[in-house]
């Protein structure tokens, strides 16, 4: 019964990301493959590559001043590094090993492509996310936003069943791979690096108990102070966190500088051929490469998933434009930056790799036959004497702050679905769940990872394409005003149509009566150009 689960759930997940269903081939690459590159792509198009052209802007405008009396609840900054939070996790390391070992060096190009176009993708729902956020009327939180409240607000009542599908995909992946795969990962990293130090037993139950209670702990006392507590925490740990490892893997490139053109030859190559089988690598196809480096793109930088923008949704800010620049750096630090780092440690670092038990050995730990992690810690214990405990404690990081970030995305899900009242029950719950998820076995819930992205995505990149007229017509009228200006000026979009949600909105689905959810879109309501109000 439980290998027809897993089967099953393996199966489903191959279609979504890869189009095979079992053995048959049905699609070339899989539907949300498609969904994802052509929704990023037409919204790159739309805003005439602006998310590359700004760029630089956009890492200006990080310290562009303050924004104490604009509406929201965190800084810019805070809201970038609550996103990241939930961002920079096990997929920069885990997830960037697996797309390897998987899909070959081509993966890693296909990274590249899924954060490229994903920067169109981060500031569209970003930019929504901030237009049309709202503030409970109870004042249990200062501001509520999201895919689920620009589909509510910007498409109206006969889409709010897309809000549900979206906020149920969200508690779902907030559940699974935001929180008992995180905490799982961390408490076995914790609790093997002591065992390797003899100070517990890394087989006993009770360890990853005591180690999973502290975990608990510390995550109760930063959500239970909402997101100002957690973006206050995201906004001291990960840059610090980001920054080190960044500096540490550069110096393992300099170390390593000669193998980095040989590196950049295989991803490349990889693109036009198969990549064929050595050691306890099995090969992989031009699909493969493909499919494994979109689908541990988008695990990693979450560009068009529509987690991001309910935490960019919560930024001090009258300007949904600029907080939509800031959202595309978070996208490109987290997969042109750190995912590009693990992966040339990982396809430059040599050294003497078993790969069969008869103890043959090979030179990169990506051809050993090693999964997921197991690749990034032997490439850095190759490099540094310690390296298999740098990265345990970096991984321990990474995973922390994601269990904050995805704790709020799962709160303001469930908000929407049944008001603010289950705001706090909800964070009881999630630090249970931290709990149990560092003792249980989750390996059916790291097969469910791939549905889980999809339950998300899918909803929110066909309400990007509905309202990406919307999002043409502000970005076009704001960056007219910067020309005008001559520099960059705030830009108040929240009065920009006639259909803004009101200020005392938020109603959850289950509170809100049918006739104010909004009129259905009618003709060119998501693209029609925009009337200033006064």
């Amino acid at each position: 019964m439980y290998e027809t689960i897993v089967g099953g759930i393996e199966t489903f997940s191959d279609f979504l990301w890869g189009g095979n269903w079992g053995d048959n081939s049905i699609l070339p690459v899989g539907p949300i493959t498609i969904l994802l590159l052509g929704t990023g792509l037409y919204l790159m198009i739309g805003l005439r590559f602006m998310p590359i052209r700004q760029l630089p802007r956009a890492f200006r405008s990080l310290f562009s001043g303050s924004h104490d009396k604009d509406d929201g609840a965190i800084s810019p900054f805070q809201a970038l590094a609550t996103a990241l939070s939930g961002q920079v996790g096990t997929g920069n390391l885990a997830g960037v090993a697996t797309a390897i070992t998987l899909g070959g060096p081509a993966a890693i190009f296909w990274m590249w492509v899924t954060a490229l176009v994903g920067m169109a993708s981060a500031y569209s729902e970003s930019m929504l996310a901030v237009r049309y956020r709202e503030h409970p009327k109870n004042g249990q939180s200062s501001v509520a936003g999201g895919p689920m409240y620009y589909i509510k607000n910007g498409l109206g009542k006969w889409w709010i069943w897309l809000a549900v599908l979206f906020s149920v995909g969200t508690l779902f992946s907030a559940l699974a791979t935001g929180n008992m795969i995180q905490s799982n990962s961390l408490t076995n990293g914790i609790v093997g690096a002591l065992g390797n130090a003899e100070i517990m037993d890394p087989n006993a139950l009770s360890s990853k108990m005591i180690v999973g209670a502290i975990i608990a702990a510390l995550t109760f006392f930063v959500i239970i102070g909402g997101i100002k507590s957690i973006g206050s925490v995201a906004g001291k740990v990960v840059p610090l966190m980001a920054a080190t490892y960044v500096l540490v893997a550069l110096v393992t490139l300099i170390m390593n500088f000669s193998e980095i053109p040989a590196a950049f030859g295989l991803i490349f190559n990889g693109l036009f051929e198969p990549q064929a089988a050595a050691g306890g690598f099995l090969g992989a196809s031009i699909a493969a490469g493909i499919r494994f480096g979109v689908e541990r793109g988008l695990f990693s930088n979450e560009a068009g998933q529509g987690s991001a923008p309910i935490a960019h949704a919560a930024a001090r800010t009258n300007d949904p434009v600029q907080q939509g620049k800031i959202a595309m750096v978070g996208t490109f630090l987290d997969t042109m930056v750190i995912c590009t780092m693990t992966a040339l440690v990982i396809l430059t670092v040599t050294g003497d790799f078993v790969y069969n038990e008869a103890g043959d050995v090979i030179d990169y730990a990506w051809l050993a036959g090693l999964e997921g992690i197991q690749v990034t810690q032997a490439s850095y214990q190759s490099a540094f004497p310690f390296g298999d405990w740098y990265i345990a404690i970096i991984l321990a990081f990474f995973a922390f702050t994601t269990i904050l970030g995805w704790s709020y995305y799962g709160e303001r899900a469930i908000a929407f679905l049944g008001g603010e009242k289950l705001v706090l029950p909800f964070r009881l719950v999630w630090v249970v769940m931290v709990f149990i998820g560092s003792w249980q076995q989750v390996d059916v819930i790291w097969r469910l990872g791939g549905i889980a992205n999809a339950a998300m995505a899918a909803p929110n990149l066909i309400a990007l394409l509905f309202l990406s007229g919307m999002v043409f017509k502000i970005t076009r009228e704001h960056d007219a005003k910067i020309v005008a200006g001559g520099l960059e000026v705030d830009y108040d979009a929240s009065a920009h149509v006639d259909d803004a949600p009101a200020a005392d909105g938020a109603e959850s689905v289950a509170e809100a009566d049918a006739g104010e959810a909004g009129d259905a879109p009618g003709e060119g309501e998501s693209g029609d150009d925009p009337k200033p109000q006064g």
